[in-house]
């Protein structure tokens, strides 16, 4: 029988950043003191999007063999990776889907019905649910509704903790 998790990190953050070996090892090194800080198994909450998302979410589960990752996506799995135009993201997208314990579809608000309110109670329910929010950020304001900086400011709000691992933007690849 599975232990419960000694502890539950979101992950929140860009799709694409500069030096992205560079933002692994610090990602390792702050996943490895979170469980060293608080012990295992971890408990991996995460949108499975392009970037921080799924770097995130393979590295936790790289570090503990223990930990489930729990999928929280803003859209249904057809209409969602929609989203990974290029074949390679939409098979890494479904890999990490298969190895979510659990999937939960947050959908979009039902007053606005867009796909940025789908993106925001994602990210919303990812808060929620963690103790700790793992947040690869360049540390700008927010460019629309949903983004990185919008969840970071939900968690803080909340009183999580948050974690942020630096990074400057890329562009996204197309």
């Amino acid at each position: 029988m599975a232990r419960a998790p000694s502890l539950r990190i979101g992950v929140t953050g860009h799709r694409a950043f500069d030096r992205p070996a560079d933002v692994r090892a610090a990602v390792t090194r702050v996943v490895a003191a979170l469980l060293d800080q608080h012990g295992g198994p971890l408990e991996v909450w995460s949108s499975l999007a392009e970037g921080a998302d799924r770097l995130v979410a393979d590295v936790a589960l790289a570090l503990d063999p223990a930990a489930r990752l729990v999928a929280v996506l803003p859209l249904p799995a057809d209409d969602y990776r929609t989203d990974f135009a290029a074949p390679a993201s939409a098979a890494e997208f479904d890999r990490l889907l298969g190895l979510a314990a659990d999937v939960h579809v947050t959908g979009a608000d039902p007053d606005d019905g867009s796909r940025e309110s789908a993106y925001a109670r994602g990210g919303h329910a990812v808060v929620a649910a963690v103790q700790v929010l793992v947040a690869v950020w360049d540390g700008e304001p927010p460019r629309g509704e949903g983004g990185t900086a919008e969840i970071v400011g939900a968690a803080r709000a909340a009183g999580r903790e948050v974690v942020v691992i630096p990074v400057t933007r890329a562009p996204a690849a197309s």
